[in-house]
């Protein structure tokens, strides 16, 4: 199954708040043996966020949304996924019980709003402060507030994916390609894919702090079992075409 993330909020697109969600979810999986497919950034646009939530629930694919489900003006994503799944917001039962156990006698009308999720999605728990986030299906619902999403993302991995953990034999691995060009080494590449069943990427560079000569970053990922010798071999040819390369791979 692929992993998808949605990264919403105004305040991401304009730079009022740095997004941290992005690194935090690949940690996250990886932790697991997991790795993201995809990533989107979106505003607090309603139906931009309807026709991205219907595009995607008309997949497999786990997806984990970051932000907008709170109740003011801005927080569309509740709204959203409804109306992406064809249902109608209501009061859930389960995040009813949280909130009124968060909030007790200063419970309100506006805070019980905070559990209206799509019909028929089921909560996640929230340790932070008991406002729950929503699960529809393979699709996971957390706020914008790191403190309370990254810890409610890891609760759905470990709850509804554990049998996912580790189950992808997966690594990769690289070294450095000195004052190259990408056309030299095209061939190589499609060859090493075709012998080895990896995938081989290439990451040019005209140089940084670290290395200051222009430089392409050549490796593969895969099977560990495929990626060592067909790194190994790409190497081997590097040098034979009279390229210099690091000194060890990374």
């Amino acid at each position: 199954m692929a992993i998808g993330l949605y990264i919403i909020g105004d305040e991401i697109l304009s730079g009022r708040r740095q997004d941290g969600h992005f690194a935090k979810v690949r940690e996250l999986l990886a932790e697991r043996g997991l790795q993201l497919s995809w990533v989107s950034y979106l505003g607090d646009e309603r139906p931009r966020l309807i026709d991205a939530f219907r595009r995607s629930l008309a997949t497999t694919d786990i997806v984990f949304s970051c932000g907008g489900i709170g109740v003011t003006p801005d927080d569309h994503t509740r709204q959203a996924a409804a109306a992406a799944l064809g249902v109608d917001c209501v009061l859930n039962p389960a995040a009813e019980v949280e909130i009124r156990a968060r909030f007790g006698a200063e419970v309100t009308e506006n805070r019980l709003r905070l559990g209206e999720f799509p019909a028929g999605c089921d909560i996640i728990p929230n340790p932070f402060n008991r406002i729950p986030g929503f699960s529809c299906g393979d699709h996971h619902f957390v706020p914008g507030f790191p403190e309370m999403a990254w810890p409610m993302m890891q609760w759905v991995l470990d709850t509804k994916y554990r049998q996912l953990h580790h189950t992808r034999n997966w690594t990769e691995a690289s070294f450095f390609v000195f004052d190259a060009h990408e056309s030299r080494l095209l061939d190589l590449m499609q060859a090493i894919e075709r012998d080895y069943g990896v995938t081989v990427f290439s990451l040019p560079s005209f140089g940084n702090a670290k290395r200051a000569r222009p430089h392409i970053e050549l490796g593969a990922k895969g099977d560990p079992d495929k990626v060592a010798p067909a790194l190994a071999a790409m190497r081997t040819e590097v040098i034979q075409r009279g390229l210099e390369v690091d000194a060890d791979p990374i």
